[in-house]
């Protein structure tokens, strides 16, 4: 194997035709759920990626920020989806100096939070941005559902796009590391150009709902939703007017909602000035 590096990351636009999401639905979802629990006009985009969601929701007239590690991906977001502001930085540790109404963590970003520290660092951070009351809004993998269902796990699955004339495969592998909780992906490009082929590693922390409301608690939320959809990535996708979530957790996704409680002794509270 030859080359070594996120052919995705590295080309969002490339990103933005393998992941399509030509109708928003993970922005609508997010913004359906900022609504219905009351948040302010103040949203960060923790791993915000291309910037597509962001630039929808500051559409719908919130003031946006969106934070990634890549560089990349943040050009692009500017360059592409403008309007809300854009700034290097790592979920794990961050610092806006500034508080804002809710937190957006979409898309499994908050998995690759891979251990317990990270996770906390996190939520830490959230805390410390978060206005009284403010939410915080995620989905992600279900680490619940590799329990009992392998289809994802079954073999190498092939997706072809075409980029500029070229026709580029990508041949992904996804398996589970028990002792790490990580579902670890590798993905292989190859290209009709004669370029050398591309190898992709990563991984994804794999959280149990239990775990993750405990988590959520111990950092000072109040968990309002905890369900398996529908969401922007189900089958079937949410939809506007879609019916209130069952409560289940057996699917795939797993989709949050949580609110820095307003108990005195929270852990969202300390430091905080009265």
């Amino acid at each position: 194997m030859t080359g070594a590096g996120n052919l995705l990351t590295d080309r969002p636009e490339l990103y933005e035709a393998q992941f399509p999401d030509p109708e928003r639905l993970a922005a609508r979802w997010a913004e359906d759920a900022l609504l219905r629990h009351g948040a302010g006009p103040r949203v960060l985009d923790a791993g915000c990626g291309t910037g597509r969601d962001a630039a929808y929701l500051h559409g719908r007239g919130r003031r946006v920020v969106g934070i990634d590690l890549a560089a990349t991906m943040l050009a692009h977001a500017r360059a592409h989806h403008p309007g809300p502001e854009y700034l290097q930085a790592d979920l794990r540790d961050f610092d806006l100096g500034r508080t804002v109404d809710a937190v957006l963590c979409l898309d499994s970003a908050l998995l690759y939070c891979h251990t317990n520290e990270e996770l906390t660092a996190f939520l830490a951070a959230c805390r410390r941005h978060l206005s009284p009351g403010g939410l915080l809004v995620a989905e992600m993998r279900n680490g619940a559902y590799f329990l009992g269902g392998c289809d994802l796990l079954d073999g190498p699955v092939t997706r072809t796009l075409t980029d500029g004339g070229v026709t580029r495969t990508a041949v992904t592998t996804l398996w589970i590391d028990r002792a790490a909780q990580l579902l670890r992906r590798r993905r292989v490009w190859t290209a009709d150009d004669g370029s050398p082929p591309l190898e992709q590693r990563s991984a994804w922390r794999l959280l149990f709902p239990q775990e993750l409301r405990h988590f959520l608690t111990v950092a000072g939320f109040d968990v309002l939703e905890l369900h398996d959809g529908p969401g922007p990535r189900t089958e079937p996708s949410w939809r506007p007017g879609a019916p209130e979530p069952a409560g289940t957790a057996d699917g795939d996704r797993l989709h949050v909602v949580a609110r820095l409680s307003a108990h005195p002794d929270s852990p969202a509270n300390e430091g905080r000035s009265s």
